[in-house]
C-alpha cells in the first residue's frame, strides 16, 4: 500500500511540475479600483498593492494594462497554490518513505 501511495504522489508531483512550467508572467498582490472622489465615484484609477522583501508597495496600473495585471495576479495565486500542494505531497512522501524504510 505504501509503495502504491508513493508512486501516486510521484505522479501528482510530476503533474504539478508540468503545470508550474506552463505558468506565464506573474505578479503578487491585490488589484483594486480606487477613486479620487470616492463619494462621487469619479476619477477612477487602479492600483496593485503587494509586499516584496518585507516591504509594502503600491504600483499604479494604467487602465489599458488592467487585464494583463489581472492575469498575472491570477498566475501568481495559481503558482502559490501549486507550490503549497507540492510541499504537502513531498512531506507525505517523505513520511511514507521513512515508514517504509523502518519496515524493511
Amino acid at each position: 500500500m505504501t509503495q502504491n501511495r508513493i508512486a501516486q504522489i510521484d505522479r501528482q508531483i510530476e503533474k504539478i511540475k508540468m503545470d508550474l512550467a506552463a505558468i506565464g508572467d506573474m505578479r503578487p498582490g491585490s488589484l483594486t479600483r480606487q477613486y479620487k472622489d470616492p463619494k462621487g465615484g469619479t476619477g477612477a484609477y487602479y492600483q496593485l498593492s503587494f509586499t516584496l522583501d518585507m516591504k509594502s508597495r503600491t504600483d499604479y496600473i494604467p487602465r489599458q494594462c488592467v487585464g494583463q495585471i489581472r492575469r498575472e495576479v491570477a498566475n501568481y495565486k495559481r503558482f502559490k497554490a501549486l507550490s503549497a500542494k507540492w510541499v504537502a505531497l513531498s512531506i507525505e512522501r517523505s513520511r511514507l518513505a521513512i515508514a517504509l524504510s523502518r519496515t524493511t
